[in-house]
Formats: structure tokens, C-alpha cells, sequence
């Protein structure tokens, strides 16, 4: 996993392996609770309102040099124009993930899993500034949902975990990792809860292709956790 992250700015991980990763760091006993709470996402209200096919809670936490993970105060969420057309230079504010999750045994494994891999590859970062993301993208027969709305990005970090918790009655999703100069590197697509994409940010764009529902006659989602690594001002 550190090396193909190293050698080519990205990597996907089955499931299988992506479990045996995660609990090399810590326990994922607390699991199903983790993903049931998607469905407590508050609407993005940030979109259109015939757009709002996307339902986000969002934490901040800090990694010190020793690894102790805490989350800090509720804050916006901010992104550069560089790096968002849609709502760069402008603070979003979400809804907190729930203490109970945004504390759990999951949520933390996850932290402290990225927290060793990204250390590995940046060794001369001695913090982090954390950004966790639940998102739920909705599909409908008449109104497909967007992942990406912001299309082929970068987000601005170091390092991007996608990890999906769950996807139900719907098709495509297809990630497609691309080089700075807009050339195609590879395509997947997330399937399995646990199935994963790493993402070197500074090397690397991402999008996401809409999803759409297999059976037309009620709606589907695709749930993830997205969640970015950033070299903190303490570094």
C-alpha cells in the first residue's frame, strides 16, 4: 500500500486488505453502529436546491508529533479557488459529525491507520490537521447524484482517504485518478464496504462519476468517509 502510494500518487485497496490494514491500528469492533450513522446526514444546503442529492457531517482533529489524535472545536470547512470552482473561497459550514461517532473506536482506528501511513511518506511532518467528511450521495431515477460535483480535483491537502461504509441500489461510481497535465492514471470503483482510495494530493487529481439507481423504482446512495491530511502550521 506505501508503495504504490509512493510510485504512483494512488492506490485502491480491497476490502479484505483495507480491514487487515485498519486493524493493524486499532479495533473496528464498533463497526456497524460507525456505519449506521449515515443515515443521520444533514442535507449539503450549500447546493442548488433541485441539487441537493448530497447529505455531509464534518469534524476536525489534530495528530501531534507522538500520534495522539483530538478533535478540535467545530469549524468551517474551507477550500482555496485553486482547488473548488464551485465553493472555493467560501466557509462552509456542515453539521458536526456525532460526538459518539466522531469519538469511536472505528473513527480513531481509521485516524491512527492514515496518521502511520502518511507519516511514513512524509516523514518531516511532525503534525496534522484533520478533516473527516461522512457524505451520502443520493440517486434517483429522475436526478443521478454527483460525488464530485466540483469534477476532476485536487483537494488541497497531502493526503486523501475515500473509504466506503456502503452502497445501495445503485450503479456506477467509478473514480478516475488523473496526473497534473489531465492524463488518465487508472480507474475503480468502490464496491465492498472496507474497499478504499489513497490519494496523494500534491501529485494527483480525482473524480468521481455520477451514480445512478439499478432499480429505477426507488432510490439508492453511495456512503463514504473522506478524510484529508494536511502538514499543520505546528509542523
Amino acid at each position: 500500500m506505501q508503495r504504490r502510494l509512493a510510485e504512483s500518487g494512488f492506490a485502491f485497496v480491497h476490502a479484505s486488505a483495507m480491514r487487515a490494514a485498519l486493524e493493524a491500528a486499532g479495533p473496528l469492533t464498533d463497526w456497524p453502529a460507525f456505519a449506521a450513522s449515515w443515515d443521520d446526514l444533514e442535507v449539503d444546503r450549500y447546493l442548488a436546491e433541485r441539487e441537493r442529492y448530497r447529505r455531509r457531517r464534518f469534524a476536525v482533529y489534530a495528530i501531534d508529533p507522538d500520534g495522539a489524535i483530538q478533535r478540535q472545536p467545530h469549524q468551517p470547512h474551507y477550500q482555496h479557488e485553486n482547488y473548488n470552482r464551485l465553493f472555493g473561497g467560501v466557509e462552509r459550514w456542515f453539521a458536526p459529525i456525532d460526538s459518539a461517532i466522531g469519538e469511536s473506536q472505528t473513527m480513531r482506528t481509521v485516524l491512527a491507520f492514515c496518521d502511520r501511513l502518511f507519516r511514513a511518506l512524509a516523514p518531516s511532518v511532525a503534525a496534522w490537521h484533520v478533516e473527516a467528511h461522512q457524505f451520502r450521495i443520493e440517486a434517483r431515477a429522475e436526478a443521478p447524484g454527483q460525488p464530485t460535483p466540483e469534477g476532476v480535483h485536487r483537494d488541497g491537502v497531502d493526503f486523501v482517504l475515500v473509504l466506503l461504509v456502503n452502497r445501495d441500489n445503485i450503479v456506477s461510481g467509478t473514480t478516475t485518478v488523473y496526473d497534473l497535465a489531465g492524463r488518465p492514471l487508472g480507474e475503480f470503483t468502490l464496491t465492498a464496504p472496507l474497499d478504499a482510495a489513497l490519494v496523494d494530493d500534491n501529485r494527483v487529481a480525482h473524480g468521481v462519476t455520477p451514480v445512478a439507481p439499478c432499480d429505477p423504482a426507488r432510490p439508492g446512495h453511495r456512503d463514504v468517509l473522506v478524510v484529508t491530511f494536511r502538514k499543520s502550521h505546528l509542523s
